[in-house]
């Protein structure tokens, strides 16, 4: 068996030919270099978690909708076309994971973003996509 460093005979490609290599080659260094470079799991597994969270259309109204203002949950619910009982859920779960904060003001809660950097990542995915 050639070195990790040496050309080798590929398997037969399943994909189109063109998009994969015809050889197997491993360039230890850069690959070491990458490897150091990546996060640890658990910060990835945290990375993923929040983008599953993102990933729901109704959080990320909520969350464009608080970039813009501090909002109660009947202004949530009315912007959204929701229920006040369906925003509230949703709310929970993004102050939960720590995207969103609340402040009371005589009966009323206030919501804002705990990170603004949540509402630019999906500025930004609405960006790339429209």
């Amino acid at each position: 068996m050639p070195s990790n460093n040496q050309p080798a005979t590929a398997p037969a490609p399943t994909q189109e030919a063109g998009d994969v290599c015809q050889v197997f080659y491993v360039d230890q260094e850069r690959v070491q270099a990458v490897a150091a470079a990546m996060p640890e799991e658990g910060a990835i597994q945290a990375a993923t978690a929040l983008l599953k969270l993102l990933g729901d259309p109704t959080r990320a109204r909520i969350l464009l909708a608080l970039s813009q203002a501090e909002l109660c949950v009947c202004d949530l619910a009315t912007l959204l076309g929701m229920s006040l009982s369906a925003v509230s859920h949703q709310l929970r779960l993004l102050r939960a994971h720590g995207l969103v904060t609340f402040r009371k003001q005589g009966r009323l809660v206030y919501y804002s973003l705990a990170h603004p950097q949540a509402a630019q990542l999906l500025e930004e995915a609405l960006a790339v996509t429209g």
